[in-house]
């Protein structure tokens, strides 16, 4: 199982529009606080499957050199919620790939069908807490907290004996059923917006997601989708384990 981080930002991104903040000063240098919204490239010896579909996927999916054979680019989608950085990239597939399989809950799929009908994706509705297999992965997803969605999903990923949990967007208050099946994970990717001077009712800030990691006793984490008010990735990470566009990690 491979992992591989293609954007780390929050839903403005970084450098943000007409910011000049030390993190966006940085970015536009081409440090690695320059970060794309959130998407992750999840792949095994069967496919790939991609964890929800950034504005910016042309570009990621460019940088990382995916190859499409028979048509075929990714083997699926997987959506955690229908907040539009995490969905709106879809169309990039348009003229790439046909009739890509989508899956999630149904109030994420419904509602982000309205918006993506037009390209004919296949859809697969999930259950909450109810594994399914796809090119040779196990996934389920839990729900989360990040108002004001009903139903926020995040997603535990199993291959053998290893175990990766990624939050999705959420807050600290997490369902009690969701902390036990994220339990002990190998590596935990967490949401982690802002610096702890900062809070946000519907995202967890860094403080908050290592507190998070040592309750669920993670073995190694990394926080994404990160905003610009962190300082420059290169300062804030000698102290947090910031993920970076384009950080792999192997199992």
């Amino acid at each position: 199982m491979r992992l591989t981080l293609l954007g780390t930002g929050d839903a403005i991104g970084t450098p943000k529009i007409g910011c000049t903040c030390p993190a966006c000063t940085d970015a536009r240098k081409g440090g690695k606080s320059q970060r794309l919204r959130f998407s992750i490239l999840v792949e095994s010896s069967e496919g790939r499957i991609l964890i929800d579909t950034s504005p910016d996927l042309r570009q990621q999916l460019l940088r990382q050199k995916v190859s499409c054979m028979d048509g075929t680019c990714v083997d699926g989608v997987i959506w955690t919620h229908g907040h539009y950085d995490h969905y709106s990239g879809f169309g990039e597939f348009y003229r790439v790939q046909h009739k890509v399989d989508v899956y999630g809950i149904p109030e994420t799929l419904d509602y982000i069908n309205q918006f993506v009908y037009f390209l004919k994706p296949r859809y697969h509705y999930v259950k909450l807490y109810e594994p399914f297999e796809l090119i040779g992965l196990e996934f389920t997803l839990f729900k989360v907290n990040h108002p004001p969605v009903d139903i926020p999903t995040g997603v535990v990923i199993r291959e053998g004996d290893k175990k990766v949990v990624i939050t999705g967007d959420t807050n600290k208050d997490i369902p009690e059923a969701s902390l036990k099946l994220m339990k002990d994970p190998d590596l935990l990717i967490a949401d982690a917006i802002v610096p702890p001077r900062i809070h946000i009712k519907k995202h967890m800030n860094s403080k908050e997601a290592m507190e998070l990691a040592g309750e669920l006793n993670a073995k190694e984490v990394v926080l994404t989708h990160l905003s610009h008010f962190f300082r420059p990735h290169d300062i804030e990470s000698v102290f947090l384990p910031l993920g970076y566009d384009g950080q792999v990690f192997e199992f």
